[in-house]
């Protein structure tokens, strides 16, 4: 695989001013010490993007990759375990790639006191039983389900991909992923979990920007599905949805969700895992055989 470009940039955000505040001498280093003023102007509520050009293009179409609750951008790159990730694998596909760390996650970075609310951070504990990796009476242990594909030994490595998140930037993220989707003119969009939500309502506004949209267990949905009228989707769902009652009663959401893109005109086609792929988890691109995932999903796209 051969390269041509990378780069990065920053889609969506505005700038805010902040005055009356007091100014105070602050350490920075040991050695060094500022008058910090924070009164003035600050760009917030932007998205950052890294994105990827290989030597050669399968497909003039890029594809963007949005990560879900509680992760950023990284989730895509390196499986915990150090095995290539989707990013990779899409390159070597020949794609242009381009990777989103959404408002307040990764280097998006954040304002304090911007967001409603108090962030919050994922444990391990929750991690194991919300990703279906193993029963919850089983995480000291580490005992997964039969079969399971993540890469149980690296679960501390994954959660260092965990990062603080708040729940009320809806609106905002779902804005500065519309923006990224703006930038790029025409895109194949895939999302995770989370960032279902923002993709769906982002595709909904501008539904001429997205040729196909690939969500991964997404946990949200469009509000209104005739927005998404002609849209290709793909419904991606990985296997031990019967672990428990949550994810159980979000099959039935999921269900109810794609008979209404059908009913508005959508072309929903579920591409369930479990029988190719047993084993699968939330995490679907981090599990050992994520390559193949992929690999079959972009055969797949219109």
């Amino acid at each position: 695989m051969r390269v041509r470009e990378i780069g990065s940039y920053c889609a969506g955000g505005r700038t805010v001013s902040v005055s009356g505040a007091p100014v105070r001498d602050i350490q920075v280093t040991r050695h060094s010490s500022i008058r910090s003023d924070p009164n003035g102007t600050y760009a917030v509520e932007h998205a950052w993007v890294d994105y990827f050009v290989p030597e050669t293009l399968s497909d003039p179409t890029p594809v963007v990759l949005l990560h879900g609750g509680g992760l950023h951008g990284g989730m895509w790159s390196t499986t915990p375990d150090g095995r290539p990730g989707w990013l990779q694998t899409l390159l070597e596909l020949g794609r242009e790639v381009h990777v989103v760390d959404n408002v307040e996650r990764g280097r998006a970075g954040w304002m304090p006191g911007r967001f409603e609310g108090d962030p919050i951070l994922r444990t391990m504990e929750e991690a194991w039983r919300l990703f279906r990796l193993g029963r919850p009476e089983d995480f000291a242990t580490r005992r997964t389900f039969a079969g399971c594909r993540f890469p149980v030994m690296a679960l501390e490595a994954f959660a260092r991909y965990g990062c603080p998140r708040w729940t009320s930037t809806r609106a905002v993220q779902t804005q500065a992923f519309a923006a990224v989707l703006e930038r790029l003119g025409r895109s194949v969009v895939i999302c995770h979990s989370q960032g279902g939500e923002i993709a769906f309502e982002a595709a909904a506004a501008a539904p001429q920007r997205v040729a196909q949209l690939i969500a991964v267990e997404p946990s949200g949905f469009a509000q209104d599905p005739t927005r998404l009228a002609d849209l290709p989707i793909t419904w991606v769902i990985g296997d031990f949805i019967d672990c428990d009652a949550r994810w159980r009663d979000t099959t039935v959401r999921w269900q109810d969700a794609i008979a209404a893109l059908r009913q508005a005109g959508a072309r929903v086609d579920r591409f369930d895992c479990a029988p190719r792929w047993p084993g699968s988890t939330h995490m679907l691109m981090m599990d050992q055989g994520n390559e193949e995932i992929i690999t079959a999903l972009m055969q797949d796209v219109a």
